[in-house]
């Protein structure tokens, strides 16, 4: 089978970003199948391109990876990053339209409008269209409040409401997605969870190449991996930070980019907080020895009700790294990490109850290595990237079928 994916955000494993789709897309093509995958030259988490003078590659995996052009909006506004978004799904189009055999085209959101070429192409191709929902949009866009007009919130609506209906099979990463996408028109709805490769980490890394090269090898490092976005709530870490500040044996480490680290970081020095440390981000294989430098991983989200639907891919990573989790997200991915019993809950929006949290893990160090291991073993049963690749490969074989 060709499959032939559209993803703006695409990232390979020396990139970074979310990597669950070179993940898949490896897997794929070690099952024979063919996979050609079109994708922005500009990093969505830097704004830096990946190759400026190459705009296609094949990976070591036999991934053919196609760069389409697109407007650069990096950390600007939402009006910006519309503008890119529909840049992207033209351009992915036009690309789209010179990949030939292909027997499924896989759109993924958000961004949502990618899905509108998923589509086209699927139709003009006589291929099946596969549409995963990655995030819940335009909803969350307007929780957050980025997305206020009436009339774009309705056209967004109607936008959602005419892929699921059209998509042969519908794909969503988290549980919490099941009810919100079938009450909007989807016909049959699969789970393919998001989750880890837990062969990329080692929990018995004790880190000290991160931690010495960055100033940490006498501190209990807790660490946040990830987006430094609106939706991140990370002015409330640094709250937490200042209720820490009694703690110089406590360290918080934000390893990111965003729009919103400027702000921090201006916020960070006014408070003079040398409790925390900014860096920048790392590639999916420099992943592993940032999580091992860590004895804590920090995860939060506003305290918005449409976050409890999520399973951020963060809370997976810090899983099969070992390491124990202060979750600040409610909803389904405290239930996993309940059940895993991997870690401390928090309430979003509460730097006091954040703060507590990480002191109770500074508190009883031993007690927190058995959270992380607890974590880890937890995951292997039941959100190794291998097993749930299984489903996708099932799921992908009777749409075939079919």
């Amino acid at each position: 089978m060709h499959i032939l994916i559209i993803h703006q955000a695409f990232a390979s494993l020396n990139e970074p970003g979310g990597t669950r789709h070179h993940e898949f897309a490896r897997l794929l093509t070690a099952h024979g199948h063919q996979v050609t995958v079109i994708a922005s030259p500009v990093s969505y988490i830097t704004g830096s391109a990946f190759r400026a003078s190459v705009s296609s590659e094949v990976t070591e995996y036999k991934v053919t990876i196609l760069r389409a052009s697109v407007y650069d909006a990096h950390h600007r506004s939402f009006l910006h990053r519309i503008v890119a978004f529909f840049s992207f799904m033209l351009s992915s189009f036009w690309v789209g339209l010179g990949v030939k055999n292909v027997d499924l085209v896989w759109g993924t959101s958000p961004p949502i409008f990618q899905g509108v070429t998923a589509w086209v192409l699927a139709r003009i191709k006589g291929a099946k269209f596969l549409f995963e929902v990655r995030d819940l949009w335009p909803q969350f866009a307007i929780a957050v409040g980025v997305l206020k007009n009436p009339v774009l919130i309705l056209l967004s609506e109607w936008l959602e409401r005419f892929l699921y209906r059209r998509a042969d099979r519908v794909m969503v990463n988290s549980p919490g997605f099941l009810e919100p996408v079938t009450s909007r028109g989807a016909k049959r709805v699969e789970l393919i969870p998001n989750g880890a490769d837990p062969s990329m980490f080692d929990p018995n890394n004790d880190g000290m190449e991160f931690r010495r090269s960055n100033q940490l090898a006498d501190k209990f490092v807790v660490l946040y991996a990830g987006a430094h976005g609106m939706s991140n709530d990370l002015e409330v870490v640094l709250d937490a930070a200042a209720l820490l500040v009694d703690r110089n044996d406590i360290q918080l480490v934000l390893l990111g980019d965003g729009k919103e680290k400027p702000a921090l970081m201006a916020r960070a020095q006014k408070k003079d907080l040398t409790n925390v440390t900014f860096l920048p981000s790392v590639p999916k294989t420099e992943m592993a020895s940032a999580l091992a430098g860590a004895d804590a991983c920090l995860a939060i989200l506003k305290p918005l009700e449409e976050y409890k639907t999520t399973y951020p891919n963060k809370v997976f990573d810090y899983m099969a790294a070992g390491r124990p989790v202060v979750l600040a997200i409610d909803g389904v991915i405290r239930e996993v990490v309940e059940a895993a019993g991997c870690g401390i809950f928090a309430a979003p929006g509460s730097a006091d109850e954040v703060a507590n949290a990480i002191r109770q893990l500074a508190a009883d160090k031993k007690e927190s290595r058995i959270m992380g291991l607890q974590g880890r073993d937890y995951l292997q049963k039941n959100f190794s990237r291998a097993a749930i690749g299984e489903k996708l490969l099932g799921l992908l074989e009777d749409l075939r079928s079919k």
